[in-house]
C-alpha cells in the first residue's frame, strides 16, 4: 500500500473515517449486506475493541466516528471479515454480476485473492476539537439528507442518527456530545 497522509496519530483518540466499496459499488442496497456491517460494529463493541460514536451505511460507502487502542489494526480486521462475508453472501444469493465487477477491479497486487471488496485506506482524520466533532457528526448524519433519500436525517434506517435523537437505533453508540 502507497504512503498516505492519512494515518492514526492517536490511539484512544475519535477519529472520523470512510470506508468505500471498490468502484463505488452499491453492495448496500442488499439489506442482508448492510447487516453484515451492523453486525461486524455491534461485535467489535461488544467485545470492547472499538468504541463507535456515529455511523452511516449508504449504498457504496460508509462513515464512521470510532477509537481503538489499534484503531488501524481493528478498522483492518473490520474491512476483511466484511468483506470475506459479503462476498460469501454474494456467491450465496448468486450475484454473479456484483461479483464480475469485484473481481474485475481488483489491484493487480491483490494477488492473495480472487476479488476486492473494500477501497484501500480510510482516511482517518482525527477529531481535534468540538467543533470538529459537531461538523463530522452533522456530516455523517446528513450524508441521506444531501443525496435526497430522506428529509430528516433520523428517518434513515442505517445511521446512528436514530441514536443522537433519542430513539433508539440498529446498534448502540456511545454518544459523542
Amino acid at each position: 500500500m502507497g504512503r498516505s497522509r492519512y494515518k492514526v496519530y492517536e490511539n484512544h483518540e475519535a477519529y472520523f473515517l470512510t470506508c468505500t466499496v471498490v468502484n463505488w459499488l452499491p453492495a448496500f442496497i442488499n439489506p442482508d449486506a448492510a447487516q453484515i456491517i451492523l453486525d461486524s460494529l455491534s461485535f467489535l463493541q461488544k467485545e470492547k475493541r472499538l468504541s463507535l460514536y456515529a455511523y452511516v451505511i449508504m449504498e457504496n460507502h460508509l462513515h464512521l466516528m470510532a477509537g481503538a487502542d489499534n484503531l488501524e489494526k481493528e478498522i483492518a480486521n473490520f474491512k476483511s471479515y466484511t468483506a470475506r462475508e459479503i462476498i460469501d453472501l454474494l456467491k450465496a444469493t448468486g450475484q454473479r454480476g456484483m461479483l464480475e465487477q469485484l473481481k474485475w477491479h481488483k489491484r493487480a497486487h491483490k494477488q492473495d485473492r480472487q476479488y476486492q471488496f473494500w477501497q484501500e485506506g480510510s482516511h482517518p482524520k482525527e477529531i481535534l476539537s468540538e467543533a470538529m466533532l459537531h461538523q463530522k457528526l452533522d456530516y455523517i448524519h446528513d450524508n441521506p439528507v444531501r443525496r435526497g433519500y430522506v428529509d430528516e436525517p433520523a428517518h434513515w434506517r442505517y445511521s446512528s442518527a436514530r441514536n443522537y435523537a433519542g430513539e433508539p437505533g440498529l446498534i448502540e453508540v456511545t454518544l459523542a456530545i
